[in-house]
């Protein structure tokens, strides 16, 4: 065997790519602590910033996303990709990695691509129900594919896929014995029923309009609110920050956040997906349409599809106070939906991608 492991990885663009290949990175180094590892992002994307803060070196490649519409940056596609491929191929020349992981994103596609035609073992990790394009065209190309659904044979080779599910943090395991702590914590009464709202890091301009128009609404069904309105929008937001509705621009401990919570209002990227399945509450997703081939209303239909959440399109946010209404006064409905989610978590995901990182890693030796 090797006396080191050289393992490269690649994803970006947002949280969604970053954070699980920075999970994957984290077990991998508890595997095998003398590995060497490096990733590849793209430039000026926000895996400059967070892949460093998280230990890891990373290098970052001249490449960008196709807009919808017909821009100077479109134009300058074709010779990105090239450029980006050349120079994903003099960092994986340099490197010699055992294994090349990709997570998804522009830069991901460009380094899996190189690497399969070198012959260097080969896998990417899907987190949503309807793949990207990138991750399609590679996986013809790859030697496995992680998953976290159902039925995506229709996508890529049925013989590449294995379903792992998403690596999700761990400290969320356990969320239901944190209850009492994460009440403290917030300084919520415990004798209230809490709504945990969630838009991500940037926040979610359309759920933010929303509770903002309801929240008479909510105070009146004698509800607390966690409204995390991302740091686009705290300081429209911070005003409504008195009991029972507090205001964050950032939740700091999501343990926390999760265990309070009696309802969740939530976007519906892979990742949060992942984690509500876990932490097993009555979930109402608004999924952003903004999003590449609407992959958040897809993520969401495969969790409401087997009556495990409720879904409420962007168009149809007016409907809010009957939605609300109805879960509320149907403790049936709140069982069963905190059930079916629970019943799908797959909490072991990171190790699992792990198990088949090493099954490529030996197919080298």
């Amino acid at each position: 065997m090797k006396q080191s492991i050289k393992i490269l990885l690649s994803g970006g663009g947002t949280g969604g790519h970053i954070y699980p290949a920075v999970a994957i990175a984290n077990a991998l180094k508890q595997r095998y602590p003398d590995a060497a590892f490096l990733f590849v992002g793209a430039k000026d994307r926000m895996e400059m910033e967070k892949v460093p803060q998280s230990g890891y070196r990373i290098k970052g490649l001249w490449i960008s996303g196709l807009q919808r519409k017909l821009t100077f940056s479109n134009l300058l596609f074709p010779v990105k990709l090239l450029s980006s491929i050349w120079k994903a191929r003099g960092i994986i020349k340099a490197f010699k990695p055992d294994v090349v992981i990709g997570t998804g994103g522009y830069a991901s596609g460009a380094t899996l691509y190189v690497a399969s035609k070198m012959k260097i073992p080969t896998l990417i990790q899907e987190q949503n129900s309807f793949p990207g394009i990138t991750n399609r065209i590679l996986s013809k190309k790859v030697d496995k594919i992680c998953v976290a659904y159902d039925h995506l044979e229709v996508f890529f080779p049925k013989e590449k896929i294995v379903k792992t599910g998403n690596p999700v943090r761990q400290d969320l395991l356990e969320v239901v014995d944190k209850r009492a702590e994460a009440l403290r914590f917030f300084n919520l009464n415990p004798q209230q029923k809490t709504l945990l709202v969630l838009g991500g890091s940037l926040g979610a301009k359309k759920v933010n309009q929303m509770i903002e128009e309801n929240l008479e609404f909510i105070k009146k069904q004698g509800i607390q609110v966690i409204w995390q309105t991302g740091k686009l929008y705290i300081e429209d937001y911070k005003k409504y920050d008195k009991e029972p509705v507090q205001t964050h621009a950032f939740l700091n401990r999501m343990d926390f956040a999760y265990a309070a919570a009696d309802f969740i209002i939530s976007r519906a990227g892979a990742g949060s997906i992942s984690e509500l399945c876990l932490v097993g509450k009555p979930v109402i997703f608004v999924p952003s349409p903004n999003v590449a081939e609407d992959h958040q209303t897809k993520n969401a239909m495969a969790v409401v599809d087997k009556e495990a959440a409720i879904l409420l399109k962007e168009t149809e946010l007016a409907k809010f106070q009957s939605v609300f209404s109805n879960l509320l006064q149907d403790d049936i409905m709140q069982k069963k939906l905190s059930e079916n989610i629970k019943s799908m978590a797959l909490p072991f995901a990171t190790e699992k991608i792990v198990e088949e990182v090493q099954k490529l890693i030996k197919s080298k030796e």
